[in-house]
């Protein structure tokens, strides 16, 4: 789950975290839907891309406090890169999370 501190509100979703290269490189790449959202910890580079990918995405882009400082949304077979680095990226489905940015979010 995810609790946007910004409003206060729970956000009731499963968080896969993809901590390890292999898991950061597969990411939903082949899904044909999904019920959840990924995080992905301890970014060394925060390009994403959707190759493989069979859906829109929303990606949101967090500093190292959690704190959502770009939001993207992509279609399958894009790349996208901030414009500064994050520490943290949280991809759903698109329009399944009514996240902003500038929300500072906790993962419950």
């Amino acid at each position: 789950m995810i609790l946007n501190k910004t409003s206060q509100k729970l956000i009731d979703i499963k968080i896969i975290c993809l901590n390890n290269f292999f898991k950061r490189f597969k990411g939903l790449m082949g899904k044909k839907d999904i019920d959840f959202a990924v995080l992905f910890c301890n970014m060394k580079d925060s390009g994403i891309h959707t190759h493989f990918m069979r859906f829109e995405i929303d990606v949101y882009f967090m500093d190292e406090n959690k704190i959502v400082f770009e939001k993207a949304t992509l279609k399958p077979w894009k790349f996208y890169r901030p414009q500064k680095k994050a520490k943290y990226i949280l991809e759903s489905k698109k329009d399944r999370l009514k996240i902003k940015t500038g929300d500072e979010l906790e993962f419950v």
